[in-house]
């Protein structure tokens, strides 16, 4: 009809393996709706195409050739994806992985907001938590995302331990130069970390429905501590639920799922969504 303007539009993939219970693309979809755009999102998904992490070349190109406006990263391309774009946002080099692409004028911009996805939910549910000393379990995919939170936070002195020595070396060596000397190392002494902590966070997947279990004995728990998550299937992990019967404060992993998403969103469009669409969205979408 004559008059009448189109709402702005923006198509917007996911490119992962595994990704067919992605809770993301209904996300950005029912925020999109509630601010008036037209949004389509496609899934991109490696493992029912039977590609493997060599095809995101391809991918990536037709995407930049087909008009996408935006691309969510996830396993196993965060890091693969590196050298196929033209820029990184400052949080994306420093983490040296991206979850999120900008795609303006045929340029693609790497950025991080799987960090800020972290934060956000911790300011919001953990208001007051004492940041003194903190000890993180992972230092896996997600697990720089986490530290940098942590750090941007305002964590005095935080300690990575993981099982794979190394691979907490590398995060605390990556990181350790943006922040300043002496709040950031690698812990191996597990009883001796948590009981000078005010506080611990789980960036491992021990804890999802098929890695059963805790990141560290509950016996280990105690009142005043506060135990963060970044587990979302389930939203109540073993490693929770022993906290909160001990009375410690907690905050689960799908805020950072939805926080991590609004980021993303703003990114690619320019508004900053209602975080409420998302978390009823991520809710009603069930365990």
């Amino acid at each position: 009809m004559l008059g009448v303007h189109p709402k702005p539009s923006f198509l917007v993939g996911l490119i992962g393996s595994g990704i067919a219970a992605s809770r993301t693309p209904p996300m950005h979809e029912a925020a999109a709706d509630d601010a008036g755009l037209r949004y389509l999102y496609k899934k991109i998904d490696l493992a029912e195409l039977k590609l493997g992490v060599e095809a995101l070349p391809e991918l990536v190109t037709a995407a930049r050739r087909m008009g996408f406006d935006g691309l969510n990263v996830t396993h196993p391309c965060k890091q693969a994806i590196l050298p196929l774009l033209d820029e990184l946002s400052p949080d994306a080099e420093a983490l040296g992985a991206v979850n999120t692409v900008v795609i303006r004028n045929g340029r693609m911009t790497g950025h991080n907001t799987d960090w800020f996805g972290f934060a956000e939910n911790f300011r919001r549910n953990m208001q007051g938590a004492p940041l003194g000393r903190v000890v993180q379990f992972g230092a896996g995919g997600a697990g720089a995302a986490v530290t940098f939170a942590l750090m941007k936070l305002g964590v005095q002195d935080l300690t990575i331990i993981d099982v794979d020595l190394g691979r907490a070396r590398s995060v605390v060596d990556g990181l350790s130069a943006r922040f300043e000397k002496g709040r950031l190392k690698v812990g191996q002494d597990v009883a001796a970390a948590v009981a000078a902590a005010d506080g611990i966070v789980n960036a491992t997947p021990v804890g999802m429905d098929k890695y059963p279990g805790t990141p560290l004995p509950t016996a280990l728990l105690r009142p005043g501590l506060w135990v963060a998550e970044i587990i979302y299937f389930p939203l109540e992990t073993a490693l929770l639920r022993a906290a909160r019967a001990l009375g410690c404060r907690t905050v689960d992993g799908g805020g950072m799922a939805v926080f991590q998403g609004t980021e993303a969103f703003r990114l690619f469009t320019g508004i900053s969504p209602d975080p409420d669409v998302f978390f009823t969205t991520f809710a009603s979408l069930g365990g």
